[in-house]
C-alpha cells in the first residue's frame, strides 16, 4: 500500500507545480499599472528613435507629457480605467509619428486595451503583426492613413469584442484570410472600414444579418461580383460607400419607412436597374452619389421629397425622360447630372432657386441651342460650374463675372462666340478655367489670366483666337500652373512667361504656328514636374542644345509629330510611355538609346527620311510571324484586341484564347491556320471574329456560337470606342484599336472601331456541313460572311431573326433549296450574295430585296424571278465557272482582286466599323476637346 501512497503524493506534488506555475504565467501575462507604464514609454522609444531626425523631434513634442509624469494616466492619448488603473485606451492619431512596429513592441503587453487608434502616421510600411490578437478587449481598432502594407494578420479575426474596425488607406491586401474569415466572427461590428484594402473578392451575404452596422466603408477594395442588397436594409445602417469597385453589382431594393440611410456612395461602381420610388422613405438621406454607374430608367419624382439632400449626383447613367424638379431641395450644395440620356430641352428654371449650390455639373445633359440661363446668377455662391459639352450659344453673359466665389468654371466644347472679355481678371479665387473648342475670336491678352494668382488649370484652345503675349514678366507676378492648353492659338514662338513656369505637368502648344529650334531655357522649366507635352502640328526644325536624352525627369507622354524635325531622332527621358514623332524630316538610324525607354508602350516614327537597320529590340517587329501560335498568350488575361493578320502562323485554331474574358477582337486572316476548330470555345465578350483565307475544315458544331454572349441580343448597348487605355503612374492615354477593312474594293485602314460592330468572317477556308443554327442566337450580328467554303444543306430560315444584319455573304457553297421568305425582314440588309450554290425556286421579293440585282443569285440554274432576265430561267455568266477558289465581287460595278475583298479583313462586310461620328478624340485634345475629368464630386483619392 506505501509504495501507492508514495505514488500519489509523487502525482499531488506534480499537479500543485503544474498548478502554481499556471496561475503565475496567467497572473503573469496581466501587467501591473507600473510595468503598463513602462511598456507604453518603451514603445513611444521605439518610435521617435529612427534614423529620420525630423521625425524623431516632431514625435518628442507629442510624448512632452509622457516625460514628465511616472503616471502614464497622465499622458496625452492616454486612458485609464479608474478601477484598476489598467491602460484601457490609446489615441495616437494624426501625430506625425514614424517608425516600425513590429512582433517585439511592447504596445502588444496593454492587453487591457479597448481602444486603440494610429492612424494618420507613417510607420514605414510595417506589416501588421499577428501579436495584435493579444488585445483581446479591444472594442476600436483605427490604423487608417498610418503606412502599413501586406497581408492582414488572421488574428484580427478573433478579436470578437471589436465594434468599430477602420484599416483603410493603407496598402494592406485581403486574401488569406477573405473578408468573410476576417469578419464573420465579429457579430458586433459597428463599423467597418476597409477602403482601399486589396480585397478581391465578394461581399459576404451574412453581412446582412449583422444588425448592429452603422457605417461600411470599402471603396476602391476590387470588390467583385453582386453586392447583397439585402445590407441595405440593415437597421441601423446609416453611411454606405462602395466607390470605385468598377467590378462589384448591384440594385436597390424595395426601401423601408424607417430606414435610417443618410449617405450612400456608389459611383463608378456596376449598379444598375431603375431607382425606385420608395427611395423617398430615406428620410434623413443627405448623400447620394451614383455618379458613373448603369442605372436607367426615369429619375423618381420622389427624390424631391428627400429635403436633407445636400450631394445629388447622378452623371454618366442612362437615365431617361425629362428631370423632375428638385427645387425643393434648398440645403443641396452639390448637384450633378453629367452624361445622361434625357430628353431634349432646355435647362431647368428650378435651378434658379438652389441657392446654397457650390457645385453644379450639368454636361452633356442633351440641352437644345441656349444662352447660358440667366437664373443661374442667382447662384452666387457657386465654386465649380461645368457645362461643357451642352451646344451653349451667344456671348459669356456679363453677370457671369459677379460669381466671384468661382475656383472651376469649365466651358469646353460649346458655341459660344464673341470676343473673350477682359473681365475675368476679376475671378481672383480661378482655380481652373477651361474655355476651350469653342467659337471665341479676336486678340486676347495672356496677361488677364496671368494676372490670377491661384490660377492652376487654363484652357484657351481649339478657338479662333490669336494670343497676344509680353516679355515683361518675372517669376513673382505669375501664377504656378499646373496644366496650359494653348492648342490653335495662332502662336508663333513658345510664350515667354512659360521661362518661368517651374511646376508644369501638363503642356499643350500644338496646331500653332511655332517655327524654329525649342528654346534652349525649356530644358530646366518643369523638368522635375512635367508629364505631357504636346508640340505636334507646327513648323520646328530641331532642340537648341539638344542633350542625349530630354530631361524631363517623369515625362511621360510627348508628342511632336508633323513638324519639320531636322537630323537624328531625338530620345525623350527613359520615363516615356507614349512618344510620337511621325510626319517629320528625320534621318539617319534610329539610334540603339531608344532600347533604353523600358516604359514605352507607343511609339510612332512613321513618315519620316531614317536609314539604316533597326535597334535589336525593335527588330523582330519588322518580321512575318511563323511558326506556332505562342501559347503564353493565354496568360494575357487583359487581352481585348488581338490582330495577327496576313502572317504566316502554322497552326490548329487556338480554342484556348476562348478563356480570355475580356477578347472583343480576333484577326487571324491569311494565315496558314488549318484543321477543325473543335467544341464551342467560350469567347464571352468577343465582337469582331476574322479568319478568313486560312486552311480550316471540319464541319462547325451547331452549338459553335451559342456561348458568344457578347453578340446576343441581351448584350446589345450603347455604342462607344474600342480602345486601349495605356496607363502610367501619372498619365493616362487613349488610343482606338485601329483595322484594316477591303471596302468595294479599296483596302482602308479604319482608325476606330465602334463596340456595337459585331461582324464574322469565315471565308475563304474548307468549312463544310450544314451552317450552325445557334447562328440564329447572334441577333447583334451586322456582318456574316460564309463565302468560298463547302457549306451544304439549306439557308436557315433563322437567320431572318438576325435583325441587326447589313451584310450576307454565302456565296460560293454548296447549300441547296429555297432562298427563305423570312430574310426579307432583315430592314438593314444593304449586301447579300448568295451566288454560286444549288439553290432552286424564287427570289423573295419586297424591302431590302427589291435592291439587290443579278450578281447576288448568278451560278444558280434553279433560281428564278427578279432580278434574274426571265421567269425560271438563270442569266448566262460566261467565262465563269462556279470554283470555291474562285470569288465574284459582291459590287456588280466593279472587277476587284477577290484575294483582296473576301478574304480581307472583314471582306469588305465589316461596313458598321464606320458608323457614326467620329468618336475618339486623342489624348493631347482631351485636355480641349472631351469631358474633363480632373475634377469630379466626391472624388477621395488614396493616400498611398
Amino acid at each position: 500500500m506505501a509504495p501507492y501512497m508514495n505514488h500519489f503524493k509523487f502525482l499531488q506534488t506534480i499537479f500543485f507545480l503544474y498548478v502554481l506555475v499556471t496561475v503565475k504565467n496567467v497572473t503573469g501575462s496581466s501587467l501591473s499599472h507600473d510595468e503598463e507604464c513602462s511598456a507604453l514609454f518603451q514603445f513611444k522609444q521605439s518610435i521617435i528613435h529612427q534614423d529620420d531626425v525630423a521625425c524623431g523631434a516632431h514625435g518628442s513634442q507629442v510624448f512632452h507629457s509622457w516625460n514628465n509624469s511616472f503616471d502614464c494616466c497622465s499622458w496625452e492619448g492616454v486612458a485609464c480605467n479608474h478601477d484598476h488603473g489598467h491602460v484601457i485606451g490609446l489615441d495616437l492619431s494624426e501625430r506625425s509619428l514614424c517608425g516600425h512596429i513590429n512582433a517585439n513592441s511592447t504596445l502588444f503587453n496593454l492587453v487591457h486595451l479597448q481602444r486603440l487608434n494610429l492612424s494618420g502616421n507613417d510607420f514605414g510600411e510595417s506589416e501588421i503583426p499577428s501579436e495584435i490578437g493579444r488585445l483581446k478587449q479591444l472594442r476600436s481598432l483605427d490604423l487608417s492613413y498610418s503606412g502599413f502594407s501586406g497581408q492582414i494578420p488572421s488574428e484580427i479575426s478573433q478579436l470578437i469584442q471589436l465594434s468599430s474596425l477602420d484599416l483603410s488607406m493603407n496598402s494592406l491586401r485581403l486574401h488569406n484570410p477573405s473578408l468573410k474569415n476576417l469578419v464573420q466572427n465579429l457579430t458586433g461590428l459597428e463599423q467597418l472600414h476597409l477602403s482601399g484594402v486589396d480585397i478581391s473578392s465578394s461581399v459576404p451575404h451574412f453581412l446582412a444579418n449583422f444588425s448592429s452596422l452603422r457605417s461600411i466603408k470599402l471603396r476602391n477594395c476590387f470588390l467583385q461580383n453582386e453586392f447583397p442588397g439585402a445590407i441595405l436594409e440593415l437597421p441601423k445602417l446609416q453611411l454606405l460607400d462602395l466607390a470605385y469597385n468598377t467590378d462589384l453589382t448591384g440594385s436597390f431594393p424595395e426601401f423601408r419607412n424607417n430606414s435610417l440611410l443618410e449617405k450612400v456612395i456608389l459611383p463608378l461602381t456596376g449598379f444598375f436597374g431603375i431607382i425606385p420610388e420608395s427611395i423617398s422613405h430615406l428620410k434623413h438621406l443627405t448623400v447620394l452619389s451614383l455618379y458613373n454607374c448603369s442605372f436607367y430608367g426615369r429619375i423618381p419624382r420622389s427624390l424631391s421629397n428627400l429635403t436633407q439632400l445636400t450631394i445629388l449626383a447622378l452623371g454618366e447613367n442612362h437615365f431617361t425622360g425629362s428631370v423632375p424638379s428638385f427645387g425643393s431641395l434648398l440645403k443641396l450644395d452639390v448637384l450633378e447630372l453629367t452624361g445622361n440620356r434625357f430628353e431634349k430641352g432646355r435647362f431647368p428654371n428650378w435651378l434658379g432657386k438652389l441657392t446654397k449650390l457650390s457645385e453644379l455639373y450639368l454636361s452633356d445633359t442633351n440641352t437644345n441651342s441656349t444662352e447660358i440661363p440667366l437664373f443661374l446668377a442667382n447662384l452666387t455662391k457657386l465654386n465649380v460650374l461645368i457645362m461643357e459639352e451642352n451646344s451653349l450659344i451667344g456671348r459669356l453673359p456679363s453677370w457671369l463675372f459677379n460669381l466671384t466665389q468661382l475656383t472651376y468654371l469649365n466651358l469646353l466644347m460649346n458655341q459660344l462666340q464673341g470676343p473673350i472679355p477682359n473681365t475675368f481678371s476679376s475671378l481672383k479665387s480661378l482655380e481652373y478655367l477651361n474655355l476651350g473648342s469653342n467659337n471665341f475670336s479676336g486678340r486676347v491678352e495672356l496677361d488677364m489670366f496671368l494676372g490670377l494668382n491661384k490660377l492652376q488649370t487654363l484652357g484657351l484652345g481649339y478657338n479662333r483666337i490669336s494670343l497676344v503675349t509680353t516679355n515683361n514678366y518675372t517669376n513673382t507676378t505669375l501664377p504656378e500652373l499646373h496644366k496650359l492648353g494653348l492648342s490653335s492659338c495662332n502662336l508663333k514662338e513658345f510664350p515667354a512667361f512659360l521661362h518661368f513656369q517651374n511646376k508644369l505637368r501638363f503642356l499643350l502648344l500644338d496646331v500653332n504656328k511655332i517655327d524654329g529650334l525649342v528654346p534652349v531655357w525649356i530644358w530646366n522649366n518643369s523638368r522635375e514636374t512635367l508629364e505631357l507635352i504636346n508640340l505636334s502640328h507646327n513648323s520646328i526644325t530641331g532642340f537648341d542644345q539638344q542633350p542625349h536624352f530630354l530631361p524631363w525627369r517623369i515625362l511621360e507622354v510627348f508628342f511632336i509629330a508633323n513638324n519639320q524635325l531636322r537630323g537624328q531622332l531625338p530620345i525623350p527621358p527613359q520615363s516615356t510611355v507614349d512618344y510620337l514623332v511621325s510626319h517629320n524630316n528625320l534621318t539617319g538610324e534610329i539610334p540603339p538609346s531608344i532600347c533604353e525607354l523600358k516604359s514605352l508602350q507607343y511609339l510612332d516614327l512613321s513618315f519620316n527620311n531614317m536609314s539604316g537597320t533597326l535597334p535589336s529590340c525593335l527588330g523582330i517587329l519588322s518580321n512575318s510571324f511563323t511558326s506556332q501560335l505562342p501559347r503564353s498568350l493565354r496568360h494575357c488575361t487583359n487581352l481585348e484586341f488581338l490582330s495577327l493578320g496576313d502572317n504566316s502562323f502554322h497552326d490548329v485554331f487556338p480554342s484556348w484564347l476562348g478563356t480570355l474574358s475580356n477578347l472583343q477582337v480576333l484577326v487571324l486572316r491569311s494565315n496558314k491556320f488549318y484543321g477543325s476548330i473543335q467544341g464551342s470555345s467560350q469567347f464571352p465578350k468577343l465582337r469582331i471574329i476574322d479568319l478568313s483565307n486560312n486552311n480550316f475544315s471540319g464541319q462547325l458544331h451547331q452549338n459553335h456560337f451559342q456561348t458568344w454572349h457578347a453578340m446576343s441580343s441581351n448584350h446589345l448597348g450603347v455604342s462607344s470606342v474600342m480602345e486601349s487605355n495605356i496607363s502610367s503612374k501619372n498619365v493616362n492615354t487613349h488610343w482606338p484599336y485601329t483595322v484594316t477593312l477591303t471596302h468595294k474594293g479599296v483596302r482602308t485602314e479604319y482608325d476606330q472601331i465602334l463596340t456595337i460592330v459585331m461582324s464574322i468572317d469565315l471565308s475563304c477556308n474548307h468549312f463544310e456541313g450544314e451552317i450552325p443554327a445557334s447562328l440564329q442566337h447572334l441577333q447583334g450580328l451586322q456582318s456574316l460572311n460564309l463565302s468560298n467554303n463547302h457549306f451544304t444543306g439549306r439557308i436557315l430560315p433563322s437567320l431572318g431573326n438576325l435583325t441587326n444584319l447589313e451584310a450576307l455573304d454565302l456565296s460560293r457553297n454548296e447549300l441547296s433549296g429555297e432562298i427563305p421568305q423570312k430574310l426579307v425582314q432583315l430592314g438593314f440588309l444593304s449586301i447579300f450574295n448568295v451566288s454560286f450554290n444549288h439553290l432552286q425556286g424564287r427570289i423573295p421579293q419586297g424591302k431590302q430585296f427589291d435592291t439587290f440585282d443579278n450578281s447576288s443569285y448568278i451560278g444558280n440554274p434553279r433560281l428564278y424571278g427578279r432580278p434574274l432576265s426571265k421567269e425560271g430561267q438563270d442569266l448566262k455568266v460566261p467565262g465563269v465557272q462556279p470554283t470555291s477558289n474562285v470569288s465574284e465581287s459582291l459590287f456588280p460595278s466593279e472587277r476587284i482582286d477577290w484575294i483582296f475583298v473576301f478574304c480581307g479583313v472583314g471582306s469588305g462586310l465589316v461596313v458598321g466599323v464606320v458608323i457614326g461620328n467620329f468618336l475618339y478624340e486623342r489624348y493631347s485634345y482631351r485636355f480641349t476637346k472631351r469631358k474633363d475629368r480632373w475634377v469630379r464630386p466626391l472624388r477621395n483619392t488614396r493616400r498611398n
